[in-house]
């Protein structure tokens, strides 16, 4: 059998027939042709692809679904995370689809999901465009050997056709646009939205399901490393200075957003990075910076001027959530192999908004298992429409929209590792310290930066420690290049008995939060809030 052949029979096999022109796995400048020619997008000043994602300018939640079939039902978290469709429902929607691509043009993608080669997966993405094309290009790990992608089988498929849009009355979705992943047939389908996200995080839940099966904890987090080879992991949720905080130009970047701890090491999940860019700085993220003025970056809702042609990273008028996909190798201190040790130490972000989370803590295990179940950061008002005054806002495992399965299986996985290879585990608050959002400045990135790099270096590992009375927390007294007197959240209060309040009400949210998974974890962590 020919290689056309083979690769018409596996279109065929998964229904796709009458196409029009198939572009297989195009070049970036190929495909950038592709898109100038369908007007998918222009070309900007110094070489960044600009394209818009239309009406959903960010990730859709109440829009995605699994499929309830026998194969994954029973290990599923089910809920109002993982909702589920019927397979009659999701035969009916598929059927239209293919429907719908006949006659059309496509373009495919086969690359890996993983660095690691004992636990990457094959993937396929099929897009009605050639921009999506060139996302999945940047954001997956490329196969760069002919030979390897004629042998290529995918494990996963994902069909991502924006125009198709749902019927909701008909296909049971909650709007015209949907992420419905069938585990049993190996297949995403995705429609009715034009946001590149949604094609990389519907690999990562994909990832989420598969490899804790096989005892590989997936992660919601970035990863660096320094010169000695000591890794160290940062969770947090949007906003409290994950990307940021990682892109450290004296250690190398593993990855920025998601990677699997097995029993080797780190490894990314990704062949590229999915910043946002919004006022980014050219002083305060160089690194970043830089990927938005280099070929091959696809850059999502950025402003530009049709007329120079160059960007206005500050322009927030289509969306506060501006992205550029690029690949990993347009970051100098990157680590191309993306494979590392185990860490020796795991931050966890938290954004603050109510003042009352110390700048930095150092956890216990049964500290750092909870607070990874609980996922806590603050909204702000102006973040998101509706919020008008700081909101407690709690993602389990920092990244509740992507776990496929029940939190406490992440969990344990954590747990075990963090007592494995004793990594030294810490909570850094990168929001307000004292007095709530509103009132007083946010935490300077130069003092989180400080915080970090003394947490990694060893520097807090001899000074004295005092404890939170309200969340039993260990507090350093004195850290390098960070005033003493911020370090204590409540001596930098201008009234501590309302400081005292907001403590007190912060950590009855987190209480409540977590009643749902004290039948599931050691008798060591339900103790921890007392």
């Amino acid at each position: 059998m020919t290689l056309d052949e083979k690769r018409q029979k596996e279109l065929s096999d998964l229904g796709l027939k009458n196409l029009g022109q198939v572009n297989w796995n195009l070049t970036t400048p190929g495909l950038y042709e592709e898109a100038v020619r369908r007007r998918e997008g222009i070309i900007s000043h110094l070489g960044p692809m600009v394209v818009r994602t239309g009406h959903h300018t960010g990730r859709l939640p109440k829009d995605k679904f699994f499929v309830r079939e026998p194969s994954s039902q029973d290990k599923l978290w089910w809920g109002e995370v993982n909702k589920e469709m019927s397979e009659e429902k999701f035969n009916i929607l598929f059927h239209r689809m293919l429907a719908y691509v006949q006659g059309k043009d496509l373009f495919i993608q086969d690359c890996y999901a993983g660095a690691d080669r004992d636990f990457r997966r094959p993937i396929r993405v099929i897009t009605e465009t050639a921009w999506h094309s060139l996302f999945a290009r940047n954001m997956f790990v490329q196969i760069k050997s002919a030979e390897d992608l004629e042998s290529h089988v995918p494990e996963f498929t994902i069909l991502n056709v924006p125009r198709f849009q749902a019927l909701p009355e008909m296909d049971g979705t909650h709007s015209e646009a949907f992420i419905i992943v069938n585990i049993g047939k190996k297949l995403v389908l995705i429609g009715g939205t034009h946001y590149g996200g949604e094609i990389k995080k519907s690999v990562f839940t994909i990832m989420n399901y598969l490899l804790p099966q096989e005892r590989v904890l997936s992660m919601h987090c970035s990863a660096n490393v320094g010169a000695d080879g000591d890794s160290a992991l940062f969770f947090g949720l949007s906003g409290t200075g994950k990307t940021s905080l990682s892109a450290d130009p004296e250690r190398k970047l593993v990855g920025d957003d998601e990677h699997g701890w097995c029993k080797k090491g780190i490894f990314n999940f990704e062949g590229g990075c999915y910043a946002k860019v919004i006022r980014l700085s050219p002083e305060a993220e160089p690194e970043i910076y830089e990927t938005t003025r280099r070929f091959g970056t696809v850059l999502e809702n950025v402003g530009i001027d049709q007329q120079t042609r160059r960007v206005d990273l500050n322009d927030d008028s289509l969306t506060e959530n501006t992205r550029a996909a690029y690949p990993i190798s347009h970051i100098p201190s990157a680590l191309r192999s993306g494979v590392c040790g185990h860490p020796k130490n795991v931050v966890m972000l938290t954004c603050d908004a109510f003042g009352v989370m110390p700048p930095i803590a150092r956890l216990s295990p049964a500290q750092a298992e909870y607070h990874f179940l609980t996922g806590y950061t603050a909204k702000v008002a102006g973040t998101e429409a509706g919020v008008t005054k700081p909101t407690a806002t709690f993602s389990t495992c920092f990244g509740a929209p992507f776990m496929a399965l029940p939190p406490p299986v992440y969990a344990e996985l954590l747990r075990e590792r963090i007592q494995k290879h004793q990594v030294t585990c810490w909570l850094i608050n990168t929001g307000w310290a004292g007095d709530p959002a509103g009132r007083v400045g946010r935490m300077s990135i130069r003092y989180s930066r400080a915080m970090v790099k003394a947490a990694l270096t060893g520097a807090l590992d001899n000074v004295p420690f005092e404890k939170d009375p309200v969340f039993g927390l260990e507090m350093p007294t004195q850290c390098p290049g960070v005033p003493p007197e911020i370090l204590n959240p409540r001596n930098m209060a201008s009234d501590p008995a309302e400081y005292d309040q907001r403590a007190h009400k912060l950590a009855d949210d987190f209480r409540r939060n977590f009643k749902p998974f004290e039948k599931d974890v050691p008798e060591e962590v339900k103790k921890v809030m007392g």
